[in-house]
């Protein structure tokens, strides 16, 4: 067995009716030229073709006295394909609209804990000849980086390669019972842990102290979590989701970042303040004080290793500011100082401080008075970069890849941003009844990128085909 992290336990233990722990990547592919009618048949065939075998989709959660406490993960002895990979089609036109449908459907089912935790839909009946992969994992099994590398690793930049049928069924470099410690070392290992956790305390009393003064902080940090605004994204959840998506040209954030001096990623935070900020005034809910949003960082971690290896820190969206460009510089400022902090810090004290920002969301879900907890943030931004080549699966392009994201109790938006060769994805995932009309909010992240563009004097970009 080999023992869940401290972070990747809370994200198995914090799944409820109303929060499955549930991330996903949408693939969306473009059919090769000269595919036949039976292309995406032969595919299907294809995918089901080897069982799982790759750390790890081939993990399972063990069952044993002593996993009640801490909770591992064991190989499965044997993995039925047929219930983890899935087949379906879109009612005709097969647009945007019925893509998303079906992807929050599957995204807000819980997934059955006897088995691996990962599920992978094929999905045709697409318009302009284009068909979908989904992919879905626990939380707790891999991160949204985890995810998407793995998805990732299974395409090629050959379109002339002939691909693995899944993620699940590549080769892996080494043997997966490697990574399964043997019971005689799991007491020396929690020997170790402990060790390191002693350690790394000291550190993040001696770092949180430098984020939370304020003289230290000028334009805010850390201590924005004591003023953080009550929103409609901080009410109670149901376990029901919506999934809105936005795609922008690369070309456009690398022209705006050289003529705002700022990063690609403070630009992603900057839209999506600019987009919370028109969708809070429309509905008359729009607080005096700023947003705050909770910005998550991978870690550096080995592949194939399951889990979590992120980080994160709390950034107000400066949305009580009007002028688009002034709410960018006020970002780009905190990002900064908030970053140059965190890469001081050790792995062991930033999973601490994952989980001293986790305690009190715990403590709402297990004990239902996440209501009477004061929010920490109002919503969950994140930017990750997936491949700065356009890649393939047996030939057809990837066009882009959404991500679908986890929810927790009085937190209903989550805002993940993923760049793919010369396009960023943007994908919104909403609880279906605290968050009314979530695509609003990818339409205000395009024309957010519009307005930004006219006020820092440059030219309209031209239209995509």
């Amino acid at each position: 067995m080999k023992f869940l992290s401290p972070v990747d336990a809370t994200f198995m233990r914090m799944e409820t009716a109303r929060t499955p722990m549930n991330i996903g990547i949408l693939a969306i592919f473009r059919l090769p030229p000269d595919a036949p009618r039976t292309w995406l048949q032969d595919l299907f065939a294809h995918m089901r073709s080897l069982p799982a075998t790759t750390p790890p989709f081939c993990y399972r959660l063990a069952h044993s006295p002593r996993t009640r406490l801490a909770p591992a993960w064991e190989i499965a002895p044997s993995i039925d394909i047929d219930y983890h990979l899935r087949h379906s089609c879109l009612p005709y036109p097969g647009g945007e609209r019925e893509l998303g449908v079906l992807v929050a459907r599957l995204h807000s089912n819980a997934m059955d804990t006897t088995r691996p935790l990962w599920e992978c839909h094929l999905i045709e009946g697409m318009e302009r000849g284009r068909f979908g992969v989904y992919l879905k994992a626990h939380h707790a099994l891999l991160d949204g980086m985890g995810i998407l590398s793995a998805i990732m690793g299974w395409l090629s930049a050959d379109p002339t390669v002939a691909n693995a049928p899944g993620p699940w069924a590549i080769v892996p470099n080494a043997d997966p019972a490697d990574m399964i410690e043997p019971p005689r070392l799991t007491m020396r290992t929690a020997v170790a842990q402990a060790g390191h956790a002693l350690r790394a305390a000291n550190e993040l009393q001696h770092t949180l102290t430098r984020m939370t003064r304020r003289k230290d902080n000028p334009y805010g940090g850390m201590y924005s979590v004591l003023s953080t605004p009550k929103t409609l994204f901080n009410r109670q959840i149901t376990h029901q989701r919506r999934l809105a998506t936005q795609r922008f040209k690369l070309s456009r954030l690398k022209a705006l970042s050289r003529a705002t001096n700022s990063t690609v990623n403070d630009l992603c935070l900057a839209i999506a303040g600019g987009a919370i900020r028109r969708y809070l005034m429309e509905l008359g809910a729009l607080p005096t004080a700023s947003v705050i949003a909770s910005v998550p960082v991978g870690l550096a971690r080995q592949d194939g290793k399951p889990g979590n290896s992120v980080a994160g820190f709390v950034l107000p969206l400066s949305t009580q500011i009007d002028d688009s460009l002034a709410r960018l510089r006020s970002i780009t400022a905190i990002t900064g100082r908030t970053k140059e902090q965190m890469r001081s810090m050790s792995p062991s004290a930033l999973e601490q401080l994952t989980l001293l920002g986790l305690t009190p969301i715990i403590l709402g879900q297990w004990t239902g008075l996440s209501q009477k907890i004061p929010s920490l943030f109002n919503v969950i931004v994140s930017n990750v970069v997936a491949s700065r080549v356009k890649l393939y699966l047996q030939g057809a392009e990837l066009e882009a890849a959404y991500p679908a994201s986890v929810l927790f109790d009085s937190y209903a938006l989550n805002i993940t941003i993923v760049g793919y060769a010369d396009h960023v994805c943007v994908g919104i995932t909403g609880c279906r009844d605290a968050v009314p009309h979530v695509q609003r909010l990818a339409v205000y992240c395009g024309e957010m990128l519009d307005e930004m563009e006219r006020a820092a004097g440059l030219p309209p970009p031209p239209a995509e085909p």
